[in-house]
């Protein structure tokens, strides 16, 4: 590898490294909860909690056809 490739490569990861330490941090703890309160306000619109309806569920068993 030549010098002026690994002295890109370094000012690519300074850069990376000044723009994740611009981000503001947030406590675990404090993302939980906001996580948790989130999931609470959004329950009655998740489907794996509230079930699909028969009518609306592509996945539903198809009707079978006979002929006699």
């Amino acid at each position: 590898m030549s010098g002026s490739f690994i002295i890109a490569a370094m000012k690519k990861v300074v850069q990376q490294l000044w723009l994740e330490a611009r981000f503001n941090r947030v406590k675990v703890s404090q993302a939980a909860a906001d996580l948790k309160q989130f999931c609470l306000q959004n329950a009655q619109h998740y489907s794996l909690l509230t079930g699909v309806s028969s009518s609306t569920n592509p996945f539903r068993a198809q009707k079978v056809c006979s002929l006699l």
